[in-house]
């Protein structure tokens, strides 16, 4: 069947199994070249092989839940929606998560994902207590920080590479109230952006929009959103009633693939200037669900093909902290002098991470979305070049394009992650499109 991630480039010819028990999925690997699918939602070729994607979809039971810890154990394909469907009402929330919980448990662990907390509570890697992978001989092994460690530290951020991850457990953390309390405010320009962040270090939630689109004293203009989980005491009587009810938003579905090109540097520049003066209106504090803070796309089902039939790419990079604030103006600078608009720009703070090959560091990360074309892909062409003058890295979770040369030129760990890889006897064993192109 015709295959592809969420950004819908590239689509590629694959041959998909859906294992229901643990038996056939073990013979899936010893058949060889071997990648496993969650939902898709890794913009990229990552969970795609053309001779055997797995598809994880049966893998979808949650086991047990710790009252007392907090920690969940699932199988690799449940969905983080369900799990906050099921434990929010209960007082638990994820320890983190991406900007969508349309993903798999398993996609989180190999992607190591982080989010808008990453400069308090780190990557995903930190809430992780196990987990039990299927190895290229076929046999379950049981990973830890003491168990396995060396496993168990690069399939975390391994995109699937080390094995079939089958179980996991994770941690998340206990929340009075299902509100989130959210804070925006305008920062002018690039500079104000970084200052503003920097000085909001405490806030437990942090991310900033960006306007790429705007030039001069203006260039990198922002909104920044900052977020606490709302205690019991600053809800509403009427939200006290019910303080931890999950309401389902009315989602809008996207039925149809738009016109190629309907989106493009002019409309992102009419889009950016609306939402950039409709955050300065409504600057300030204000209580606001959790949906709407974490997941604001995910309410608008299949967004992706709102870029047409030649799809969307992501580019992510981050920067070292003392290369970040000149590195991301020359990325600023880059989008300014062509036409090729990002649609959406989000940039947020890492702390300092550990980890086999993790994406982050301590720094900025500036993730933007664009349309698939030739004037996008000299843009980020260009973007490779600034992130590799400014000792950057990106995210291979979000790759659709890169070459093997920029991966080894950004990142030493990729050749150690082969060397890791060929220990294990798991480059035959589990590759993807995306592992091939790369030449990892």
């Amino acid at each position: 069947m015709k295959l592809s991630g969420w950004g819908r480039f590239p689509v590629l010819e694959a041959a998909v199994f859906a294992p229901r028990n643990e038996s056939a999925l073990i013979e899936r690997v010893r058949a060889g070249r071997l990648i496993a699918r969650g939902n898709g939602r890794a913009y990229g070729d990552s969970a795609i092989s053309r001779q055997n994607t797995v598809h994880m979809r049966h893998f979808d039971r949650m086991l047990a839940f710790d009252e007392a810890t907090g920690q969940l154990v699932a199988e690799a394909g449940v969905l983080l929606d369900d799990v906050i469907r099921a434990l929010l009402p209960r007082g638990w929330f994820p320890a983190v998560t991406p900007g969508t919980k349309f993903v798999t448990l398993g996609g989180m662990v190999a992607a190591d994902v982080h989010g808008k907390n990453h400069h308090k509570a780190g990557s995903l890697r930190n809430f992780v207590d196990w987990f039990d992978l299927i190895d290229a001989s076929g046999t379950v092994r049981h990973c830890s920080r003491t168990e396995n460690t060396d496993l168990f530290d690069w399939t975390l951020g391994g995109m699937g590479l080390t094995g079939v991850i089958l179980r996991v457990a994770m941690r998340l953390r206990p929340v009075e109230t299902a509100w989130i309390r959210q804070t925006v405010m305008p920062a002018a320009d690039i500079d104000a952006a970084i200052d503003l962040l920097e000085q909001s270090g405490d806030a437990t939630y942090s991310v900033a929009w960006v306007d790429c689109l705007s030039k001069g004293a203006k260039m990198g203009r922002s909104l920044i959103l900052l977020g606490e989980h709302a205690l019991l005491e600053e809800l509403t009587e009427r939200q006290r009633e019910s303080p931890l009810r999950i309401d389902r938003r009315r989602e809008l579905e996207v039925p149809f693939l738009a016109p190629n090109g309907l989106l493009n540097g002019l409309t992102a520049r009419v889009f950016n200037a609306l939402y950039y003066w409709q955050g300065q209106r409504t600057a300030g504090t204000s209580l606001v669900d959790w949906n709407s803070y974490f997941y604001p796309l995910d309410v608008v089902l299949g967004w992706n093909r709102i870029c047409g039939s030649r799809g969307l790419m992501q580019f992510q990079c981050v920067l070292p902290l003392d290369r970040s604030r000149i590195g991301l103006k020359a990325l600023l600078e880059g989008i300014s002098r062509t036409p090729a608009g990002p649609l959406l720009a989000v940039l947020k703070r890492f702390g300092a991470q550990s980890g086999g090959i993790s994406f982050p560091m301590s720094g900025y990360t500036l993730a933007l979305d664009l349309p698939v074309g030739e004037r996008s892909l000299r843009l980020m062409r260009e973007l490779d070049r600034i992130t590799l003058a400014h000792d950057g890295r990106f995210y291979l979770a979000k790759d659709s394009r890169m070459t093997a040369d920029t991966l080894r030129q950004s990142d030493a760990r990729a050749q150690k992650f082969v060397q890791m890889r060929d220990k294990l006897a798991a480059r035959s064993a589990f590759q993807s499109a995306q592992s091939e192109r790369l030449a990892l």
